[in-house]
């Protein structure tokens, strides 16, 4: 049996410079993947804003993941950012950052937590993450308009 991996998240700054590679990576995965128009990943200077909340994954120091929660308002936030290296996917990395940003939403009392991934083939194992811990399809929020590029997803804490 084999040994489980330990993963710790804590709070991060997106402008560290392995984070920042780690999200170049995330930026450029969703402009290979998805018009222009329809890229709403933010930079680091969005991560940086004060209505965000920034974290990092990591095992034994090495960065493996990202993810961010934004705040929409009191009850509502959006998930934002959620990327895991490419040498670290099919770990239960991006599972274990979706439910510590959801633990961090249940402890800032949001009552509904949102988020906007891609359509495309690329993006159907964030889909299929999103929907076995719950959130399910839903119309656009926050300014978001429909397109066929964007999948919206909702939770209900």
């Amino acid at each position: 049996m084999g040994v489980e991996e330990t993963f710790v998240v804590l709070p991060d700054s997106p402008d560290n410079t392995d984070v920042q590679q780690l999200l170049d990576a995330h930026l450029n995965f969703a402009n290979e993947h998805s018009p222009r128009e329809d890229v709403h990943a933010l930079d680091v200077s969005g991560l940086l804003s004060s209505d965000v909340s920034f974290f990092s994954i990591r095992s034994q120091g090495t960065l493996l993941g990202v993810g961010a929660i934004k705040r929409i308002d009191a009850s509502h936030a959006e998930l934002k950012s959620i990327h895991t290296a490419e040498v670290a996917r099919g770990r239960g990395v991006g599972r274990a950052m979706v439910r510590h940003l959801l633990a961090v939403a249940r402890e800032g009392e949001y009552s509904r937590v949102s988020l906007e991934t891609g359509s495309m083939e690329a993006f159907a194992p964030s889909r299929r993450l999103y929907e076995a811990v719950g959130f399910e399809v839903c119309d656009p929020f926050n300014g978001y308009g429909p397109s066929t590029n964007s999948t919206f997803m909702t939770l209900d804490l």
